[in-house]
Order: structure tokens, then sequence, then C-alpha cells
């Protein structure tokens, strides 16, 4: 779609709403024409006391205009919100003339649905007038408003027991048995790549070492601990036991409210790894089939059965970790209202105390998108989520976190659900940005956070690069620490 900004150049918010609400569309910058099919001219004009934003949108042979004012008043920080929101709402309101329908989550864009629930209850808004705002002003649903309010409610209490030097750790294992057709995540096949498993270890112990000096010097505590990926139990029960211990040797645990790993591919899980498990004190594992449907497993690239699933949840309950978590996916190829809604019928009956239900995503690496696959349509998708809300509360799951992604099916949303206490933190300290993420192993993003201000660093992604750029996550650990050495650069 042809852009044209008059008066701003505000890209980010324009483009977060253009991709939520025409996710085949592409932004490209330009003056608008008489013959561009597709295209927005969003102007912007303000005073000293409000902005005002006018919307002309043309797309699919159909065209509209919005003008959207909105107070301005605070910092000038608070003013560069406003104009976003006034930004965001103008654009909205044009798109749903042309398309002729509201998406679920109206104007909300960007990651994390709740933020604006979050504002809201810190203002002393009621839950009421949340939802009131939320349905009225931002066009959400009376259902999505609802999942937002309750995870801004759960955020907003989470935060309330961490202390200014708490941090969770992170570490990544890039390794799958083979990659799913929907990932475009920087996971390599251990088949293909099994000759640098040890020496991926070899750095990560490096980085690991690094990382528990500095943590102790700066007197921090890890309160979450996640190992994710990949697959980290591509790893073998040997392997496993060496990392957990490197990790214990390095950082002091004490503090530790979770520990949690992904189990993930059930072809990967056996009772020697959950033997290695429990016995560094790990209190919840995922198991992630995303479908119990064979014919949906294979068109993915699953090298399983859902024969396979039910033997490493048997394997799983009987290991007697703390909290469980199995995650489907709404929206799979091959995939049908029906096969999702025997798929979470299934997964109830397996004892997880956590099942995040997540849309499909279409992500621009994935073997899905490249070989164009048929995925199932909006509306099949809809009838999933509108299945698994209703069915997970009758079943004593509440939601407690959810984020959302670009392209996924729809524009709806990942939503982790619980029974009561059981929530996975580190799922929440992250989605809400509550406190720092240290990340260690190849494709980490450490979130530094403080002082209003979030900053960030990444390592390399791909596990040679990783391997080789002994600089890079040395770097990387240093600008964590000058962070922290100089809060007042951030406060």
């Amino acid at each position: 779609m042809k852009l044209e900004l008059i008066g701003h150049d505000e890209k980010y918010a324009v483009e977060q709403s253009l991709l939520t609400l025409f996710p085949d569309e592409r932004p490209v910058y330009g003056p608008v024409t008489d013959e561009d099919a597709s295209a927005a001219r969003v102007t912007l004009t303000e005073d000293a006391d409000s902005v005002c934003v006018t919307t002309e949108l043309r797309c699919g042979g159909k065209a509209a205009a919005d003008c959207y004012s909105y107070p301005l008043s605070g910092t000038d920080y608070e003013k560069e919100g406003q104009r976003r929101h006034a930004l965001g709402l103008s654009f909205f309101r044009a798109a749903k003339e042309v398309l002729g329908v509201t998406p679920a989550w109206g104007s909300l864009t960007g990651v994390r649905p709740s933020k604006v629930a979050v504002s809201l209850l810190r203002e002393g808004k009621a839950p009421a007038a949340v939802l009131t705002e939320l349905e009225e002003v931002y066009s959400v649903t009376p259902q999505r408003a609802r999942l937002a309010l309750e995870a801004a409610e759960t955020g907003l209490r989470v935060q309330n027991d961490l202390k200014p030097n708490d941090i969770s750790l992170y570490v990544g294992i890039p390794f799958c048995p083979t990659r799913c057709a929907y990932c475009s995540f920087v996971a390599q096949s251990v088949e293909k790549s099994f000759a640098l498993v040890e020496p991926y270890l070899a750095a990560l112990f490096d980085e690991i070492e690094q990382a528990g000096a500095m943590v102790r010097s700066l007197g921090l505590h890890i309160k979450s601990f996640y190992m994710g990926g990949g697959t980290p139990t591509t790893l073998t029960a040997e392997q496993m036991d060496r990392l957990l211990t490197r990790l214990e040797r390095n950082f002091d645990f004490t503090s530790l409210a979770e520990s949690t790993i992904e189990a993930g591919r059930p072809d990967t899980i056996d009772p020697e790894k959950l033997a290695v498990l429990r016995a560094h004190g790990v209190t919840r594992v995922s198991v992630n089939p995303q479908t119990m449907e064979d014919r949906v497993l294979a068109a993915i690239g699953r090298r399983h059965t859902a024969d396979d699933i039910r033997r490493a949840m048997r394997e799983v309950m009987a290991a007697g970790f703390a909290h469980v978590n199995m995650d489907l996916i709404a929206g799979l190829p091959e995939d049908t209202p029906e096969g999702f809604r025997r798929s979470l019928d299934e997964v109830l009956s397996m004892g997880a105390d956590n099942i995040t239900v997540h849309t499909l995503s279409l992500k621009k690496g994935s073997r899905i998108t490249l070989e164009g696959s048929r995925i199932p349509s909006a509306d099949e998708v809809a009838q999933m989520l509108d299945y698994a809300d209703p069915t997970l509360r009758k079943h004593g799951f509440e939601p407690y976190y959810l984020y959302r992604q670009k392209y996924m099916s729809g524009s709806f949303e990942n939503v982790g659900w619980t029974r009561p206490g059981g929530e996975g933190l580190y799922n929440i300290y992250i989605m809400e940005e509550l406190h720092s993420i240290l990340s260690l192993g190849a494709g980490g993003s450490t979130k530094m956070v403080g002082g209003g201000l979030i900053r960030r660093a990444f390592n390399a992604k791909y596990p040679r690069e990783y391997i080789d750029l002994a600089e890079k996550r040395s770097a990387n650990l240093a600008a964590f620490a000058d962070f922290y050495r100089e809060p007042e650069e951030h406060t």
C-alpha cells in the first residue's frame, strides 16, 4: 500500500495499523496519486491543545476518510503517545469502513494488547470502566476486552511482588529434531548440525561463567529461569546434566520462584532426561503438541504421532513436576475447527495445569509461507478460538498473559491459560516488561528494564556465528553491566 505521511514522520504507528488491518499489504512510501489502487494519505495537524489526524484510504475498490481529534497534555513523552493514539484510531476508523468489518482487537496494534488496560488501571479506573473504554473507544470486542483486562490485572499483581534487583535468566538451545513448517526461529535440525552441539555448549558455558560473575558483582537476584529454543531436550541427558550443573555453579538460584524448561517435542522426551530435570529442581516443563491430529502433524513436518504425545505426557506427569504446560496452535495447515476441538478436548484430559493457545503466525521464513500451503480461513480460526475460551474457563482455567504477532491468522492472539496459582511468571515478566531478562545463547535477546527505559542487546543468531563471535557475547554482557552500574543515565 502506498503511504503518504503529511505533517509527521510516525511511520511505525501507521505501519502497525496497516500490517494489522491489511496483513497482505506492505508499506511503500511516496506521494499518493489517483493511479494508486491501494493507498493511504495520513495528515497530522496540531495546536497547543489538541492533535487532529485525517486519513484518506482506498483499497480493494473501496475508499473512506476519517478525521479524529484528541487532546494534548502532559510531558513531551506523553504527547508523543497521544499523537500515536490519534494516528492509530484515525487509520483504524477509515480502514473499518473500507473493510466492512471490525477486527476482534479493534484499533489496538502491537505485541501487547493489554498495555492500554494496564495504563487505565494505573490511572485508578475501575475494571468495569476499563472494559467500557476498550469496547467503546478502541472498538475491542467484549471477549477480547475481558482477556486484556484479566492479563493486565495479573501483570500488576505479579509486579507488586518484584524487588528492584530481581531479574530473569533465559538460556537458548537452538536445535530441534526437525524444523516445523510454521517456524522461522533460528533453530537448526540436530540431524543436520549434530557436530555443532558440543562446540555450542562450550561457547555457552563460557558465556554462563562470564554472566554469572557479572550478576554476582551487580548484586542481582534471579527470580525466574527459562530454557527455550529450539527444543532444549534435543540435548542428551548427559549434556543437559552438564548444562544445568554449570548454571548452578555460576548463578545463585536461592531467590528462584520458578525454573522452566521447554521439553517441547515428544520425540525428545524420555524418563532419563526427565529425571535429570527433576534432580536439578526444574519446576515447570512445557510439552508442545500443537495438535493431536496426525494428518496435521504430518503437514507441519513433525516426525511423531499423537500417540507419541500421549506417551510423553504420561512420562511427564509421572515424573511429578509442579506445573506442566501444553501448547496448541489454531490455524495450522490441514486443520479444521472440528480437529482443533478434538485436540483441545484431549489435551484437557491429560492433566496439564497450563495450556497455551497460539494463533498461527505466517512468518516470512517459514515453509508454510514459502510453499503457499493451504491454511484455515480467518473465520475457521475464529471458530477455533471461540471454542477454546469458554471451554478452558469451564475446566477451571483463567487467562494470565497474552500477546500478538505480525501476520497472525485473523489478527487474533496467543493466550496463556492456567489453573489458579499456576501462572508462568517468566511469561508475565517478559510480556509485561516488568524487569530485565538476561538472555544467553544463540539468538538471545537481552532486555534491560529500568527508569522507564528499555534497552536491548542481541546475541548472534546462528549457532556457528554464536560460537565464533566471543567478542559479541562479551560486549552484550558489558552493556548489561553498564546499564546497572550507571543508573543515573536511565532514571
